[in-house]
């Protein structure tokens, strides 16, 4: 069981609010992302979670106790974070052996479990090695196996792969994926990285500035999100935003229309403007233009597009996929 409940959650420091109030379910085996810019309380959230920070006000149930006032090693989860936090000193079988030896597990226990999490994580050929010798992806491997020989009702991830380069990065992604879809245990995982948030969540939770502002599948948040603020987070490159006349005769305060969703013409459409710059990628291409008198508009095409700096050309949101909201930068259903 792994299920995690927050009710009315709330940390302040001093007369600063840093988590205004958060209510949330995670079910049992899912896999939830929380995800938000610098600042908007995500990891100080799921710190409260693992118990490294005391609430303010509020309550957190973990499979349907009361852990508010336990210790972090009482709630029964495990914790893998941005540095990795191994012992250098030690080689890969004793740090991923090491919460056992502290429990003083037998040491047949430990073995199986240091196997067990070795075989699952390719990590087998290295446990004699000590953290200096590997890659930080292996090293980061480690840290996911000294959580894993813990066998804890949730995993709690701190921005794991933020250390790492941009190759390595796709493939844990790939390799913490595939770590769910075995294990089945729940997961939650704080990554400032929309792309991360939604290649690998069943659910995103978006925070901005210690509130919750959209909770839902990664699709969900993509096509339907509730505000503003959601609709320029999620989606790379961001979302185009227009506002003025193109907007209030379409009933909305703004609109929005994402890049693949905007069509470029050299010769009729309903806001001109001057191509900036055009990334010709092959397999798509990325168009910056400056619209007159809106402002910058990015539209994503397929394959080559026949375009370049300079070019005077015409843009047109696919009508059915324009987003509208309110004054209030509030969704405005369809």
């Amino acid at each position: 069981m792994g299920s995690i409940q927050l009710q009315q959650v709330r940390k302040d420091f001093g007369a600063v609010s840093i988590i205004k109030g958060v209510d949330l379910m995670v079910k049992d085996g899912e896999f939830v992302v929380f995800v938000g810019p610098s600042g908007c309380g995500k990891s100080t959230l799921l710190r409260l979670i693992a118990g490294l920070e005391d609430l303010s006000s509020g309550k957190i149930i973990i499979d349907g106790k009361d852990a508010t006032d336990l210790g972090p090693a009482q709630r029964g989860l495990a914790m893998v974070f941005q540095s990795y936090a191994l012992y250098p000193h030690m080689s890969v079988r004793n740090n991923i052996a090491f919460p056992l030896k502290m429990a003083k597990a037998s040491r047949e226990v430990i073995e199986a479990k240091v196997k067990y999490a070795a075989n699952t994580l390719n990590l087998t050929d290295y446990l004699e090695r000590r953290p200096g010798q590997l890659s930080g992806g292996q090293r980061q491997r480690v840290a996911i196996g000294r959580a894993i020989v813990r066998e804890p009702s949730a995993f709690l991830f701190d921005e794991p792969l933020s250390n790492l380069d941009a190759a390595l990065r796709v493939q844990m992604r790939v390799e913490i994926g595939e770590l769910h879809n075995k294990l089945k245990t729940t997961m939650i995982y704080v990554t400032h990285d929309q792309v991360e948030a939604m290649t690998m969540a069943d659910k995103i939770v978006v925070l901005d500035l210690g509130a919750i502002s959209q909770v839902g599948a990664p699709l969900d948040l993509y096509n339907k999100p509730d505000n503003l603020f959601v609709a320029r987070f999620i989606g790379s490159p961001t979302m185009n935003i227009v506002k003025g006349p193109s907007a209030a005769k379409r009933g909305a305060d703004t609109i929005g229309i994402r890049p693949e969703h905007t069509e470029v013409s050299s010769t009729a459409g309903e806001w001109p403007g001057t191509v900036r710059v055009a990334e010709h990628l092959g397999s798509e291409t990325f168009v910056y233009v400056e619209a007159d008198g809106l402002g910058q508009f990015t539209v994503r095409v397929d394959g080559e597009a026949p375009v370049h700096a300079g070019d005077r050309v015409f843009l047109s949101p696919r009508e059915p996929r324009l987003h509208k909201f309110n004054a209030a930068g509030q969704r405005i259903a369809a």
